[in-house]
């Protein structure tokens, strides 16, 4: 409902153009869902915001870290002088276990390239949960270069940095906030997409769709830049937010059912080691009877397999953890070009028992993987530039959705917040395409429980304020023509 100005009375200062929100003259199906999406959009991005600005600062914070991280542990990591030949892997193996006796062999990651030491990983009592102790060799002297308590192969520095990107150092509690973040940010952003390009249409500017109005008023520059800077950087976004679901706590979980179910999964060698079978390995008295016996060469003879085999470097070398089981061997490049084959090793004869090729992996798996390295900057110095960019992207366009948001207050008592875009917005859109919006919420609540929750949270409490606002205000004609523009 639009209402005029009676004449003599001076325009009021609350009711400012809003190119944002301004209402258009032409019917169809944009006009419907315009107020639908903008309701969403603010409420999405209002509340979200802070979960989507913690993540994006934390993230970017988390691209710059490999290059500090080397430098760091620049004498872990590497040697002091390159010799003509590695020690065979058993004698760098048993150099670390005499300098640190305690807990078991994990892994073994042999040096990946000249210079570099190999890592021996080690589960130990007084190592926290979810970390190692990484034991770092030289290759060709034996020399421990040191030892860090690891998360996988992330180093001290770097573990520390993921930790605060995806739970703010709060364990599976502060997961919660990644999760909230990736399960929003692709709907935040594909609805002001959609809004973006209703505007640029209904303004006649839908060329300028990548370019920001410079010489706009105020709020419609800052609208503008918004709006530009989103659709940069809207495929990445899209991208950090399935890649960060795919590992989240809940909606992973999903995730990986629907893989499973798809059989989109990765694949992996089976490790039973047929020549075991028969005869088990003889078991040192003191040890458990489930044990496995590791001879004095076999860290070597296993490595050697891997290499006549084709593996390529960096490789994981994990012994098995029980009689009857085989030795796996993995590539672990994770950058460009990506290595993932592997191999399982018969710990009596040192024969291959199976093998499975990075190439036998469904695309899907392909894609999941790839993007997950993207995620996490693996693929170079292009890829970490690349998300700072982003990072910053989304940065910028969330502290100008709040001063957009600001703007909006009321100029006659600033201490007032900004009024929302009007209520009863679903009630714009055809009941067919109601009911789908409720449908495809639902559906995706269930799937996303942490897009669902705080969406239905969002509605309660909407409701409730246009309850008590109902009770409060009378209904009034010149009331509700303040409506228009919200």
């Amino acid at each position: 409902m639009v209402t005029t100005q009676p004449a003599g009375v001076p325009p009021r200062p609350t009711a400012r153009t809003d190119p944002s929100s301004a209402p258009t003259s032409t019917g169809g199906a944009a006009d419907r869902w315009r107020p639908f999406l903008l309701r969403w959009h603010f409420y999405a991005g209002i509340l979200i915001g802070p979960f989507l600005l913690v993540a994006a600062i934390t993230g970017t914070l988390y691209a710059l870290i490999p290059q500090l991280d080397r430098a760091v542990y620049a004498h872990e990591l590497t040697v002091d002088h390159v010799g003509t030949a590695e020690l065979p892997m058993s004698e760098q193996v048993a150099a670390a276990r005499r300098a640190h006796p305690e807990g078991t062999i994990t892994s073994v990651t042999p040096a990946p390239r000249a210079g570099e030491t190999t890592r021996v990983l080690l589960s130990a009592a007084d190592v926290p949960a979810g970390r190692s102790r990484t034991v770092f060799v030289d290759p060709y002297t034996g020399d421990v270069r040191g030892a860090l308590n690891t998360s996988g192969e992330w180093l001290p520095v770097r573990a520390w940095f993921d930790d605060l990107h995806r739970n703010l150092h709060l364990g599976d509690v502060g997961r919660n906030y990644s999760e909230i973040g990736a399960s929003w940010l692709w709907v935040v952003a594909l609805g002001g997409l959609a809004l973006w390009i209703g505007h640029r249409r209904r303004t006649h500017k839908l060329r300028r769709l990548l370019t920001p109005d410079r010489n706009a008023p105020r709020r419609g520059r800052t609208l503008s830049w918004h709006g530009a800077v989103g659709v940069w950087i809207i495929i990445g976004l899209i991208g950090l937010s399935a890649s960060g679901l795919s590992w989240s706590r809940y909606a992973g979980g999903h995730i990986g059912d629907l893989r499973s179910d798809m059989s989109w999964t990765e694949r992996s060698v089976s490790t039973t080691a047929p020549s075991t079978l028969p005869t088990a390995p003889s078991v040192p008295p003191s040890s458990s009877p489930t044990a496995p016996t590791i001879g004095n060469n076999d860290f070597t003879r296993v490595y050697e397999t891997a290499q006549r085999a084709g593996l390529v470097a960096p490789m994981n070398i994990t012994p098995p953890t029980e009689r009857g089981s085989a030795w796996t061997v993995a590539e672990n490049a994770r950058g460009y070009p990506s290595h993932y084959d592997s191999i399982a090793v018969d710990p009596t004869t040192f024969a291959v028992t199976d093998r499975v090729d990075f190439a036998q992996w469904p695309l899907m798996a392909k894609l999941t993987k790839w993007a997950i390295s993207a995620h996490m900057g693996l693929f170079g110095i292009i890829n970490q530039i690349a998300l700072v960019l982003l990072g910053i992207g989304l940065v910028s366009v969330i502290v100008r959705g709040y001063l957009m948001w600001w703007r909006r207050r009321p100029t006659r008592d600033d201490r007032h917040l900004p009024r929302a875009p009007r209520r009863g917005a679903l009630g714009s859109l055809r009941p067919a395409e109601a009911v789908g919006v409720v449908v495809v919420a639902a559906i995706l609540g269930w799937f996303l429980p942490w897009f669902g929750i705080p969406l239905a949270l969002f509605v309660l409490v909407d409701t409730a304020r246009g309850m008590i606002a109902v009770r409060r205000q009378p209904a009034a004609p010149e009331a509700a023509g303040t409506e228009v523009g919200r």
